[in-house]
């Protein structure tokens, strides 16, 4: 039963996956540029509109594909009573995969059409590369996938924590699951932990939980990991930065003392630095997180999950909505994850349990 203050209903299922899709719009038309270019082609206050087209990046494309894992795994799950989650979600990133166009006979083990169910796959709007992270691309044609105890590499990107919002919407150990799918592709434990972090605490915020207290019950639990110094001191540093913050002129210097969002616990710490200065406008919150020198549409997309869970897609800018690239898809994915499982027919056919 939802609880009084619980937030798991469509708008705010609704809101982190359409939430996510607009910050990573809006940074990915930034995305490799310094702070001054951006000032220059958009002015002082930097990219504050939505450009048209409003087109996601990797990041809203993984992130599709980590939702149509999960909830494949839950069909598994509850058609044969036994699945490991990870896998699911690992051939849903193969799927991934082929949208890419990196298709290559000296990969076979990882081009085996007969993968290629479902619904998503046959989007013909997703088989576009929009920048894709050369981690992900590279973990995913090895023959085997990592784990955090048998990692494919050393990789801190932000490659993973930029994909898991979905976890936090339906895990049973939002944490533990976040960590496990970066672990796919990305094997140091500052690759995966983050990931892990934004999990538990976009589960919190559903379940009811404000924001800060929400980061606070998820840092007491990357404490518990080993590994966990270099993220949780990130953490800390954007806490401490937001408290302090005087002025929003103050914005650029304290994100560029965060860092530039490529590896994972900086991304996720200009994105709670981003979330919590906003106190409450989605507008400002992702704009903040965009407008650096850094990795804009990653810290943007983390910075809309957050914030899109926290208020619902109602706080959305509607206008900006219906310009975003796959708005409706989005919009079907998340309603989905908020049902969880049919016995329909129909619905074995959209994500096959496996």
């Amino acid at each position: 039963m939802k609880q009084a203050n619980s937030k798991r209903d469509q708008d705010h299922f609704r809101g982190c996956l359409l939430g996510g899709a607009l910050g990573d719009a809006l940074g990915y038309a930034v995305e490799f540029m310094r702070l001054e270019d951006i000032k220059q082609r958009y002015g002082p206050p930097g990219i504050n509109l939505l450009p048209e087209p409003a087109l996601i990046s990797d990041d809203t494309q993984m992130t599709m594909f980590t939702a149509e894992g999960l909830l494949r795994a839950n069909l598994r799950g509850n058609e044969r009573g036994i699945c490991h989650s990870p896998s699911v979600v690992h051939e849903a990133y193969l799927r991934w995969l082929h949208t890419q166009g990196e298709v290559n006979e000296a990969f076979a083990h990882v081009f085996d059409r007969k993968s290629d169910d479902g619904w998503l796959i046959k989007l013909d709007k997703l088989h576009h590369r929009r920048a894709p992270g050369l981690t992900c691309l590279s973990a995913l044609l090895s023959p085997r996938f990592g784990t955090m105890a048998e990692p494919l590499n050393n990789s801190k990107g932000c490659g993973g924590v930029m994909r898991v919002a979905p976890v936090g919407l339906v895990a049973d150990d939002p944490f533990q699951l976040g960590c496990e799918i970066a672990a796919l592709t990305h094997g140091h434990p500052t690759g995966y932990l983050p990931a892990g972090v934004l999990a538990a605490i976009i589960s919190e915020i559903i379940s009811g939980v404000e924001l800060e207290p929400a980061i606070e019950k998820a840092l007491q639990q990357l404490r518990t990991y080993e590994g966990h110094q270099a993220t949780l001191k990130c953490v800390e540093l954007a806490l401490d930065l937001n408290a302090d913050v005087a002025s929003c002129y103050a914005h650029e210097k304290n994100i560029r003392r965060i860092g530039e969002g490529w590896v994972a616990e900086e991304a996720l710490a200009i994105a709670l630095y981003s979330a919590l200065i906003a106190e409450g406008d989605f507008l400002e919150g992702i704009c903040v997180a965009v407008n650096h020198d850094g990795d804009s549409d990653s810290t943007g997309a983390i910075t809309g999950n957050i914030l899109g869970a926290y208020l619902g897609a109602s706080a959305l800018p509607a206008k900006w909505i219906e310009k975003l690239e796959l708005n409706r898809e989005i919009t079907e994915l998340a309603d989905d994850l908020l049902q969880g499982y049919s016995e329909d027919a129909g619905w074995r056919e959209k994500y096959p349990g496996w």
